[in-house]
């Protein structure tokens, strides 16, 4: 998992966050919509750089919480 990490580029977008999380594209976008979530906006695209998203999730590992229903 670690070398995936590692290989994944600088700055993520949904369909990057679909393939990690094994989740379906359009919640992927759904997720980038959080007020927590570390969202760049680039004219209409979203974007998330890779640190930021792997801190985000870490907390919301550590705040057991549902994200999303």
């Amino acid at each position: 998992m670690d070398n995936y990490i590692q290989d994944l580029p600088d700055i993520l977008s949904a369909q990057h966050i679909k393939k990690i999380l094994h989740i379906s594209e359009r919640r992927a976008y759904e997720i980038m919509e959080l007020k927590s979530f570390p969202l760049i906006r680039i004219g209409r695209s979203k974007r998330v750089s890779k640190d930021s998203f792997f801190s985000w999730l870490h907390e919301q590992e550590r705040k057991d919480e549902v994200l999303l229903n």
